[in-house]
Parts: structure tokens; C-alpha cells; sequence
């Protein structure tokens, strides 16, 4: 062989080395995808017949492909290769939802936009303006809630504000942050079942 056909062949190995590698890399970054989980709270029976969960409206700062970690020194932190495994507001809808179905027996339970011909007795709306980890490192999630019957109603649709923070200090990890988030849906869902519990008819037409 040739010094150059053995140059030729080096440089060849040398390519393919590093196309190989560079593959390898391309694998390595894919992200570590995240869900929330839903939680069991106190079951009991007494609200409408069928509730609707509306897509829950996401502060943009939150609602992107890779996970808020934390807001602090007023910056937005990422978790950087971490996302979660489906647009936050359809998550936090479908949770929620699963949620209060579990709190509520004997009520039918949907998300928005879910194949399902019911017609429902009750909404729910929530607003989401903090989905992460504080200054502290502690879980924070904060909003505004809404229950209120179908159709026409006496007065305008009231709105209660949503504060929850973690007990503990949870920004170590994305998947300890991830389950206190869960923690704090799961406490979305106990306000809002207690509210469904007294909610008045709908007036008729």
C-alpha cells in the first residue's frame, strides 16, 4: 500500500470516527421528558353531574419547550435537558381533571376540547402565573381559580387567587420539583372540588 492510499485510509477512519460520535452526541442530547402526576385526595360525593375543566391559561414565560426551574435575581431559570412530555396547559388540564374526578364520585369529569358529547353543569378555569421553584428552592405554583355553573348565572363569574409552596426545598432535582408541582395541582383540585360541592344551579332559561 501507498503512503498515500494509507494516508488516504487514516483520514477515512478519521471521518467516520467522528461521524459516529457526532451521532452518539445527537442521541445523548435528547431531553428527559417530564409528567405530572395525579394525587388522591378526600373523596366525596356532591357535585354536579358533569364538570368541564377548561385549558388552563399558562403564563408564557412558562409555557415552552424546555422546563421553567426557577425565577430568582430577576431571571428565568431553565432546567436545562429537561421538558415536559406535552404542552404544559394540556397537562395541567388533563391532571387537574383526573384529579377532581377522583375527589368527586359520581361526577363525570372531562377536559376541554376531550371527545365527549356531554353537556356540562359546571365549568373550571384556572389561570397559571408561577409553575416553579422560588428564590428559595421551594415549589411555587400561584393563579386564579374559577368555578361557577353553565349557563346564566346571578352576578359575574367570581375568581379566587391560587398560592401553594412546597414544605420543603425541592430545586435540586427536576423530579423532585416535577412531584411537588403534582403536590400543588392535587391542591388546586381539593379548592375546587370543595367549591363544586356548594355550587348553585344553573338559572334557567
Amino acid at each position: 500500500m501507498t503512503q498515500s492510499s494509507t494516508s488516504r485510509l487514516r483520514f477515512l477512519s478519521l471521518v467516520g470516527a467522528l461521524g459516529l460520535t457526532g451521532l452518539l452526541s445527537a442521541c445523548s442530547s435528547d431531553p428527559t421528558l417530564y409528567t405530572l402526576a395525579p394525587l388522591p385526595g378526600v373523596s366525596q360525593a356532591g357535585g354536579p353531574a358533569v364538570v368541564e375543566v377548561r385549558t388552563p391559561v399558562v403564563s408564557a414565560r412558562l409555557d415552552r419547550d424546555t422546563i421553567v426551574k426557577a425565577s430568582e435575581d430577576y431571571q428565568t431559570k431553565l432546567a436545562s435537558g429537561s421538558s415536559w412530555s406535552e404542552a404544559l396547559p394540556d397537562m395541567l388540564g388533563h391532571t387537574l381533571m383526573t384529579d377532581l374526578a377522583q375527589r368527586l364520585p359520581g361526577t363525570t369529569v372531562f377536559a376541554q376540547d376531550d371527545a365527549v358529547t356531554t353537556t356540562p353543569a359546571a365549568y373550571v378555569e384556572l389561570t397559571i402565573r408561577n409553575f416553579e421553584a422560588d428564590s428559595a428552592g421551594h415549589a411555587l405554583v400561584t393563579g386564579m381559580l374559577s368555578v361557577h355553573p353553565a349557563g346564566k348565572m346571578i352576578g359575574p363569574v367570581m375568581t379566587t387567587p391560587v398560592v401553594w409552596q412546597s414544605p420543603e426545598p425541592v430545586a435540586s432535582s427536576t423530579a423532585k420539583l416535577t412531584a411537588a408541582l403534582s403536590q400543588g395541582v392535587a391542591s388546586i383540585a381539593d379548592q375546587a372540588a370543595a367549591k363544586l360541592r356548594v355550587l348553585p344551579p344553573p338559572l334557567n332559561d
